[in-house]
């Protein structure tokens, strides 16, 4: 620079470091001290050094002013002769330490002296140089500056690239930076010089150095890079150095921090002068040059970083931390110092743009082949995570006009465009309806105006969409049927639009994946039939291409996904899996699935060559038939094997059978499987993800990750790419005995222990309400239609099977695993679940109350844990949301056992809470290493927001609801003891419930409402539990279920203070008892009809009532007679429910012996506490035969047994006789016995149907072969005798053919026949017991009331089975008999056609009716007899023959066309007359 160089002496020939630390100024001195030593080698080593003579002399001389200006004047000059400029700004550092500098030699104290004194040599200096020279003193300052810095850049051992400073480099380059400072403090440092410099050796610049230039406020980024005049070396330049900065900022090194500062600096200058809405008019050059120059840098940026991951990148590689590096700058932190939100903004715009537009090599024909392979899962992690950040500062909107713009305008990158769909749809919250909207609108512009590139647009991201799964998108299937399958569809507006849909997927078929070729044929377009020649020819075009690609549409599985874009499964494979769903199925519904059925006639090649052949697999039959074989089995029996198969089949069986045990065994071993193991990915996958539910900071990756997983689960258990489509059919499960593939069991134990891991994880981190969406993504990748059963499946063996066993993990998990469920529930099918609970329909969140029964001490166990852990988890992730979620994430029956729990177990939570703090949570005791139950359960019991949701309707436990809890209780595993579940009882009714006001579920303190509720609850328990439960016990209510006995003491006890307690104000004594009110409404619900469901639903709802009736007190069935005047007893409940129901279920005109000992035990007692007890039981009897007949003939069939005890009871109160009523049947069972005796019989001692009952039973007893003597000591004993004695007969051989138990030794038949034959003798009528009705006064009223309906229904068997023992001669004769014949005839016809008949015929009757034949035997021979009797009868038995025309226009047309010959031939006898030829 035009000073002097001094010559380097031979002394500074030391190490380069020691020369480079001392001080400028002793290395001159040194230097001259060596040339004199040098010149004068005599004084040898004795010679002291010139710095210790120069102190000397300052420390001996005292001088005075201006011998102090002298020495100083002298320094100078010295100094000046010797001055190297390039050394000299490098030489200045830091305070000094204990080596000899300048200012100790010059005697200048004060503050800053070094760094003052410093920058005054300096100054000085540089404006003598530059005084000499003729230049500028702050040209000249800058450029020694600048050459200071190369020479600090260069210093360093290490060869490039390189962009960072070493600690010695930055030290030096601080001491610079001051000096720099001070000459611009000074005005003696010119900013564009100094960048001119600079770029003369850029190519020496380290841009750490450059950013700490910028730092430190001497030249700024900006001023550097607009003081270069050629714009293409500078994009290159520091795109060049940035990218080897964000590679070193990726490398583990302790300068890390500075390298993400000087990229986050370098960064902002360049967004904020590239995307600055209005440019900074101040610069030196045109703005317009700096935005493009910054824009150009970020442009080349991200192209190199997307070049580089289309290159295909390793992870780890410097590439890809470079990638990694700057894909990072776009998070919203690194420009929080930019104060406009429009520059990153726009700046995310355009690099959305350039991403959708960087490379556009592929046609839309390769994107129409190759989108599977650009789904999110499949998308590079780095340019789905920068898509993510984009997202962040656009809006959904804003996002899809961006797409739809750059589609518009410019040539796309099909990959990234489609992976960009595939992002978004993961990533947005709202992406289904967001994407349904944007394709709609191109659908509708495509159609309107025939756009074809509109119309490429929709499919494909409709397509890409539907790839992500059911979480995210419908499947193409669906998407296509729902948009094209209705009338309303976009092609149905005109022709037009028809031939441009059909158009387009015509172009579409070379291209096509076969499994959309195959939804367009499964699901096509609704077409009007005028132009189904269009659709005709694409299907054809559409075949013809499978062909081409060896796909068959017949060949296709029973069961396969439509939805999914991937590679056709190989027909061997999926006719397995074909096989095992098909026996599914066959195992829930017990018939031939229909999938199984058509495919058999409408795609019968796919069914014999693939489908057989794998359900006919030869193995060791079982002993006992398995759901295989019954299916097998039907199959053959439908007709849907052929039988050379089978066969063939049988005969490879018995090989295998007689194989040795170890030759099966291997031959089970190598069965083909379709499917590996890929469970490494998936863990791999599940344990990644754990680290993101942990680090807050990965929250954003977790979409990401669950993404992955949920692409490594469907090849974990070969799903389709969609697994969504439910299709309204419900989830099989079985209960008893859930079933499970080895392999599903694998993968779903799997998934669910990663799921209790990472929330237990995620817990110790943050409570559940701050642990992000994880666990909701999580459960809603579980819920695919094949994954849900076999999870659901496990949950049941874990719960219900195996849940003593749970860890408290694992518990806490699975908790919080049901609570997402529910959450998802609007999405998930109902749940059909079998034995051992009934088969219906279920949500998913009420299957966990069947999952978790509280029957004994350690179910109880496991179900108060897991619903404390589901409502704390619950009530906390939800805390900041309506009360609705968590009330439909809950389940109301789980809520309910959990207050049912705690006021069982904790007698402290029976008295009125005391708040708890309500900062306390409750999830908080459950993530402890050692989770205490009992005080998290009591945390949350005090919870005021637990309170506040059980306020909800539906969610408070009830009187109603804790009898149904506590009736499933099993006292000997209780937790409770004998003692302490009494009390409990106690507590709840009289104390809890009974008070409590209806509206919560309470009695009102109404006694009267417990019973009944009691009853009712306890009734349909035992209706249900007998059903699955306690199915081979038939005893619940007194005997074999002790919880039940427990239960129903209290409803003794309760029954009791009723009838003890005083009546209740504003009422009239109660007429009967209350328990008839609750019978009498529960029968009425019940349906009415004659098949077998309806009567055996209602017979063991009467075995119910009868059951309960008999472990209360007889004064239930008898109420207490009014002391204010002789009266009955009022019997009028319990007649009707007699006379209505029991009487259909009583057997040969008789109530069981229980029912009625108790009537009567009732009876008496209540007599006896009457003014005139005989006088009460006579009203009562006498009343019986005319409201309730059969109480009087069941006392008759049990006479024997209950006349000892109604002497005894009477004895035990009263001294006089029995009551007229009872001696009356005494006297009618003692005339029976007489007409069985050789002793003639005594006069009928009552009413005749009486003594008929009483008869028929001893004949029934008896046994006799024959009992014709008997008959005939019936002489002068009246004809309603042994008419009645018929009636009772007929019912007797109908009641042996229904209960074949019921016939004795004498044939039912023969007893009829006897009786008929008699009636017949005696020249009696007996027909009118075939006409009876309830209009009739007396007879038929009385006797249709002691006969149950359906043997009423079914005298027109009997009628007809009589027919051989009928006298025809005399039966003609009567006016009734053709009416009664016809109209038992139609009504046997009746019965036939609607199967009622089935009941007598049945192979396990081997009654007299078997003698009849079939009932098709019976009916031809009656009709045989009709047609042989009408024209036989006389003109009076026509005179309602208009009526039986009537009946018989559509049952029978030839007993009708006789009944009209005949009919005129009464009217018109002459035409039917001989003709009088003589």
């Amino acid at each position: 620079m035009g000073a002097r160089a001094c010559p380097r002496p031979m002394g500074r020939k030391r190490g380069p470091e020691a020369e480079r630390r001392r001080p400028w100024l002793v290395r001159d001195m040194s230097a001259s001290q060596a040339r004199g030593a040098a010149s004068d080698p005599g004084h040898g080593g004795c010679r002291r050094a010139w710095v210790e003579l120069l102190a000397g002399r300052v420390k001996r001389q005292k001088l005075g002013p201006e011998g102090e200006q002298k020495v100083r004047e002298s320094a100078l000059r010295l100094l000046r002769g010797h001055l190297n400029l390039g050394d000299l700004v490098l030489e200045v550092e830091g305070p000094p330490g204990k080596q000899l500098c300048l200012n100790r030699l010059i005697d200048y104290d004060g503050p800053g002296a070094h760094i003052d004194l410093s920058s005054s040599l300096i100054g000085s200096a540089l404006r003598d140089q530059a005084a000499q020279l003729g230049v500028p003193a702050a040209v000249l300052c800058s450029q020694v500056v600048a050459s200071g810095l190369v020479r600090v850049c260069e210093a360093d051992a290490v060869p490039p690239p390189k962009v960072l400073l070493t600690p010695d480099q930055r030290k030096k380059l601080s001491s610079l930076f001051e000096i720099a400072q001070n000459l611009l403090a000074q005005s003696m440092f010119s900013r564009l010089s100094f960048c001119q410099e600079l770029w003369k050796v850029q190519n020496s610049l380290l841009l750490e150095a450059v950013w700490r230039l910028h730092v430190q406020n001497i030249v700024s980024l900006q001023e550097l890079l607009e003081s270069h005049a050629d714009s293409q070396a500078v994009v290159a330049w520091l795109s060049r150095d940035l990218r080897l900065l964000c590679e070193q900022t990726e490398a583990p090194c302790q300068h890390a921090d500075v390298a993400r500062a000087m990229l986050a600096d370098f960064v902002q200058m360049l967004v904020s002068r590239g995307f600055q809405k209005n440019a900074d008019v101040r610069g030196t050059v045109d703005p317009e040059w700096m935005s493009q120059v910054a824009v150009a840098v970020l442009e080349r940026m991200l192209a190199s970083a997307l070049e580089a991951l289309a290159a295909g990148i390793q992870e780890g590689s410097a590439a890809h931390k470079a990638v990694s590096c700057w894909f990072g700058v776009f998070s919203g932190h690194v420009y929080g110092s930019i104060i406009s939100t429009e520059s990153p903004k726009r700046f995310f715009c355009h690099t959305l743009t350039q991403i959708l537009t960087h490379k556009p090599v592929l046609k839309v024909s390769d994107a129409v082949q190759m989108q599977r392979e650009w789904s999110f899962a499949r998308t590079p992690p780095l340019l789905s995570g920068l898509y993510r950040r984009l997202f962040v500062v656009l809006s959904p909107e804003e996002l899809v006009g961006h797409l739809q713009e750059a589609l518009e305008t410019q040539e796309v990158n099909w990959q990234h465009v489609l992976s960009c769909v595939s992002t978004l749809v993961i990533c947005l919250p709202d992406a289904q309806q967001l994407v349904d909207g944007w394709v709609s609108r191109l659908l509708t512009h495509a159609f309107e105006s025939c756009d074809l590139d509109s119309m490429v647009l929709a499919f494909l991201v409709a397509r890409q969409a539907a790839l992500e799964g059911p979480a995210a998108f419908p499947s193409y299937a669906a998407w296509f049927q729902a948009t094209f399958g209705s009338a309303r569809a976009f092609h149905g507006s005109s022709k037009k639009a028809l031939v441009f849909l059909f158009k387009f997927l015509s172009g579409l078929v070379p291209f096509e994946a076969p499994r959309y070729l195959q939804v367009h044929i499964l699901h096509p377009p609704l077409v009007p039939s005028k132009y189904r020649s269009l659709l005709t020819d694409y299907v054809a075009l559409a075949r013809t291409r499978l062909a081409d690609l060896k796909v068959s549409v017949e060949n296709m599985g029973l069961y396969e996904d439509l939805s999914s874009a991937g590679d056709v499964t190989e027909p061997r494979c999926q006719a397995a899996q074909d096989v095992e769903k098909a026996i599914m199925v066959f195992e829930h519904t017990g018939k031939i699935p229909a999938a199984v059925l058509e495919a058999s006639i409408f795609r019968r090649s796919y069914y014999l060559s693939h489908f057989l052949p794998a359900l006919l697999t030869p193995r060791v039959l079982p002993r006992i038939p398995d759901s295989r074989a019954a299916l097998i089995e039907s199959l053959r029996r439908a007709d849907k094997i052929p039988p050379s198969l089978y066969s063939t089949y049988r005969q490879a069986c018995s090989t295998v059978g007689e194989k040795k045990p170890e030759d099966a065994a291997s031959q089970r071993e190598v069965e083909p499987s379709c499917k590996e193991e890929p469970l490494g990915l998936l863990t791999t996958a599940l344990r990644e993800l754990r680290a993101s539910v942990t680090d807050p900071t990965q929250r954003d990756a977790l979409l990401a990750q669950m993404a992955v997983i949920s692409e490594q689960l469907r090849s974990a258990l070969g799903l389709g790419e969609d697994d969504s489509d439910f299709e309204g059919a419900p989830v099989q499960l079985s209960v008893r005995a859930p079933k499970l593939q080895p392999w599903e069991q694998r993968v779903v134990d799997l998934l669910l222990t990663s799921f209790c891991q990472n929330l237990m994880a995620a817990s110790s981190v943050a409570p559940p309400d701050r642990q992000g969406p994880w666990a909701a993504h999580f459960v809603r990748t579980l819920c695919r239609r094949r994954l849900l059963p076999a999870l659901l499946s496990r949950l049941c063996q874990l719960l219900h099977h195996q849940g003593p066993s749970l860890s408290a993990s694992h518990v806490v998990g699975l908790a919080a695993l049901a609570v997402h469920l529910g959450e998802s529930r609007s999405a998930l099918p109902e749940v059909h679940v079998g034995p051992p609970t009934p088969a219906r329909g279920l949500p998913v969140p009420e299957l966990f109350d069947i999952l978790l029964p509280c029957r004994t001490q350690e179910s109880s166990a496991l179900c108060l844990k897991f619903c404390t852990a589901a409502i704390s988890y619950s009530l906390c992730k939800f805390s900041s949301q309506s009360r609705d979620i968590s009330y439909s994430c809950l389940s109301p029956g789980l809520i309910k056992k959990f207050q049912f729990m705690v006021f069982r177990w904790f007698s402290e939570a029976r008295d009125p809470p005391s708040w708890e703090d309500p900062a306390s949570s409750p999830w908080r005791p459950l993530c402890l290493p050692s989770v205490d139950w009992q005080r998290a359960t009591l945390c949350l019991w005090k919870q005021r927001t637990l309170r506040e949701l059980l306020k909800q309707e539906g969610l408070h436990l009830t009187y109603r609801d804790w009898l149904q809890l506590e009736l499933e209780i099993q006292p000997e595993v209780d937790s409770l003891s004998d003692t302490e579940r009494q009390d409990f009882h106690q507590w709840a009714i009289h104390q809890h419930f009974l008070p409590a006001p209806s509206a919560t579920g309470g009695c009102d303190g109404d006694l009267e409402v417990a019973c009944a509720t009691l009853v009712d609850v306890l009734m349909d328990f035992c209706q249900s539990s007998r059903s699955y439960d306690h199915s081979e016990n038939s005893d619940l209510v007194l005997g074999g279920c002790t919880g039940n006995r427990d239960i129903f003491s209290r409803l003794q006890e309760m029954a009791a203070g009723l009838e003890q307690g005083p009546a209740r104000l504003g009422h009239a004594a109660p007429r009967g008892h209350f328990l008839f009110g609750v019978f009498c409404r529960r029968l009425q619900a019940l349906a009415r009809g004659w098949d077998v469901a309806s009567r055996l639903q209602r017979q063991q709802e009467l075995l119910m009532c009868k059951r309960i009736l008999l472990g209360l007190p007889p004064s239930v069935l008898v109420g207490s007679p009014r002391l204010e005047q002789l009266a009955a007893p009022d019997c009028d409940d319990f007649f009707h429910l007699v006379n209505s129901e029991l009487r259909n279920f009583s057997h040969d005109g008789a109530l069981t012996h229980d029912i009625t000992a108790h009537f009567f035990r009732g009876l008496l007692n209540a007599c006896l506490q009457s003014r005139d007890p005989s006088l009460a039981a006579d009203l009562t009897l006498t009343a019986c035969q005319t409201q309730c007949p059969l109480l009087l003939t069941s006392a008759l069939l049990w006479w024997p047994h209950l006349e000892p005890e109604l002497h005894r009871r009477w004895r035990r109160c009263s001294q006089s006789p029995l009551p007229a009523e009872l001696r009356r049947l005494q006297e009618a069972r003692h005339f029976a016995g007489s007409v069985l005796s050789p002793l003639a019989a005594p006069p009928t001692p009552g009413p005749a149907w009486l003594c008929a009952a009483a008869l028929h039973f001893m004949i029934r007893r008896a046994g006799k072969e024959s009992i014709r003597r008997e008959l005939g000591q019936l002489d002068g004993q009246g004809e309603e005798l042994l008419v009645f004695l018929f009636f009772f007969s007929l019912m007797g051989l109908l009641s042996s053919h229904l209960t074949p138990q019921a016939a004795g030794s004498l044939k039912p038949l023969d007893v009829c026949a006897e009786v008929l034959g008699c009636l017949q003798r005696k020249r009696i009528s007996w027909l009118p017991l075939f006409q009876l009705t309830e209009t009739d006064a007396g007879l038929g009223r009385t006797l249709l009331r002691l006969a149950p309906d359906h043997q009423v229904r079914l005298l027109p068997v009997a009628f007809y089975s009589l027919l051989s023992y009928f006298d025809e001669d005399a039966l003609l004769q009567e006016d009734a008999f053709l009416h009664v014949a016809v109209n038992m005839y139609l009504k046997l016809v009746g019965l036939f056609v609607a199967g009622e008949t089935g009941a007598v015929w049945t192979p396990a009757h081997s009654g007299d009716l078997q003698a009849q034949g079939d009932p098709v035997s019976l009916i031809t021979n009656a009709r045989l007899f009709l047609l042989q009797s009408i024209p036989r009868c006389p003109k009076r038995s026509f005179s309602d023959v208009a009526e039986l025309l009537g009946a018989s226009a559509d049952c029978d047309p030839e007993v009708r066309a006789a009944l009209l010959s005949r009919q005129q031939a009464m009217l018109d006898p002459d035409l039917y007359q001989e003709p009088r030829l003589f």
